[in-house]
């Protein structure tokens, strides 16, 4: 089932640059990968940490390479947010003037990519499934963007190359830093290996995968492209890589840099939490002075991104658990947001701030749904439930599984980045 869930989209992608009708054909797709995900998420154990619906197919023996895919928690998370959005993108995708088949199979590359992406339990293709989505971003930008739409596809697409190529390097660095008897690309592998890097080894790789992870994700200062890529990208490409893409950096991080390397996220602590306050505060008063709301949104989302990498820094608990909700949170918004903004445009033929006041009183419903999605925190109720309910939040942690808890408890365990007031609360009952 998770096959399908990767390669539903991709198929569909394949048959509509073949010919089939193409919004038919990928709302069917879109729906049928919904369903599946849905699926998968009722059938998943919450009390079992490890991968489940575990599907693998040997490449390479000698180099223990598989195509390896399987869900825990936290990446049936981000592949329940890819359907959900991918879903929103193709039905919010209006009349297509040129090129309509190559618009829809670009879109159903960009989720199955991201899904690829998260799915994947072996290394090389939790890469190449990344790059995979990336390519068909860069043109849905270039080709049927608005505005400056050539310089901000370049824009991305030379931030993008250099994050995705830094992050490579960091990759084949960690792979070659475990013992040649321990070595394989099976992430899980790797994490049992990981106590065998060394420290000094450790700083270095991290400093890579976080410089990589970052500039995919817009970390300030390496974020000025995601602002005017959102504002020129046709609103179905903003809503899948904002909503969706964008996650892969901090699930990156979640799921290899600080598992694998507990001595380097505590190494590059202090830098991170720097980083992070630019993208909170520098970035947060940038938002405020836009006045275009596509611009706005871009913005927005940067900033939102320093909250996400709070919680990871924090390395406690309580604080990834919340990262992990607040990514799902934010994924769903934003996509929310310039869904609707890019049928403000369609209508009014504007996204200027001074010429859209009063505009809730002839669009109620669209002013309704972009007050929901403008109030972000949604991730609120996970800590007003947590506040009344211990036992609940030490459900939630246990059902995301090793993507966030063993990602703390192995950075406790060295000693590294410090335990949180609720380390102590909940290490009993999650060891």
């Amino acid at each position: 089932m998770v096959l399908f869930v990767i390669f539903c989209p991709t198929i569909a992608a394949i048959l509509i640059m073949a010919g089939a009708p193409a919004r038919k054909t990928a709302l069917v797709a879109s729906m049928l990968t919904l369903a599946a995900a849905l699926f998968l998420l009722g059938s998943l154990r919450g009390w079992q940490s490890d991968f489940q619906h575990v599907t693998s197919f040997n490449i390479s023996s000698e180099w223990h390479w598989s195509f390896t895919t399987g869900l825990d928690g936290l990446s049936m998370v981000m592949v329940l947010l890819a359907t959900i959005v991918t879903l929103a993108a193709v039905w919010f995708t209006g009349k297509i003037d040129s090129y309509e088949n190559a618009f829809y199979g670009c879109l159903l590359l960009i989720s199955g990519g991201a899904i690829g992406a998260f799915a994947s339990i072996d290394l090389f293709f939790f890469y190449a499934f990344h790059e995979l989505a990336l390519i068909p971003t860069f043109l849905l930008i270039g080709i049927w963007g608005s505005g400056n739409k050539t310089a901000a596809a370049w824009k991305i697409t030379i931030y993008l190359a250099v994050g995705s190529f830094i992050l490579l390097l960091g990759l084949i660095l960690l792979y070659q830093s475990v013992p040649v008897a321990s070595r394989s690309f099976d992430i899980r592998a790797l994490k049992a290996a990981a106590g065998q890097i060394s420290p000094d080894a450790q700083r270095h790789i991290y400093l890579l995968l976080l410089i990589g992870f970052g500039i995919l994700i817009s970390l300030f200062p390496f974020h000025t492209w995601a602002p005017e890529a959102y504002a020129s990208a046709p609103a179905p490409a903003a809503m899948l890589h904002a909503g969706v893409l964008k996650k892969f950096g901090l699930y990156g991080l979640l799921r290899l840099a600080i598992p694998l390397l507990p001595d380097g996220a505590r190494h590059w602590t202090s830098l991170l939490v720097v980083l992070l306050l630019g993208n909170i505060i520098y970035v947060g008063l940038v938002t405020i002075a836009q006045k275009r709301l596509d611009w706005m949104l871009g913005y927005s989302s940067v900033m939102h991104m320093g909250y996400i990498f709070l919680g990871i820094a924090s390395a406690n608990i309580l604080g990834v658990t919340g990262a992990t909700a607040l990514m799902f949170a934010h994924g769903l918004s934003i996509a929310l947001l310039f869904a609707i903004a890019g049928e403000i445009r369609k209508r009014t033929g504007t996204l200027l701030l001074d010429d859209l006041g009063g505009l809730a009183k002839v669009m109620p419903f669209a002013g309704l749904a972009f007050g929901l999605g403008a109030f972000r925190d949604r991730s609120s109720w996970v800590r007003q439930l947590c506040r009344r309910n211990h036992d609940l939040l030490w459900r939630i942690q246990k059902w995301l599984g090793n993507g966030t808890v063993s990602s703390v408890s192995n950075c406790n365990r060295a000693g590294t980045l410090g335990r949180g007031d609720f380390d102590g609360l909940y290490a009993p009952r999650l060891s």
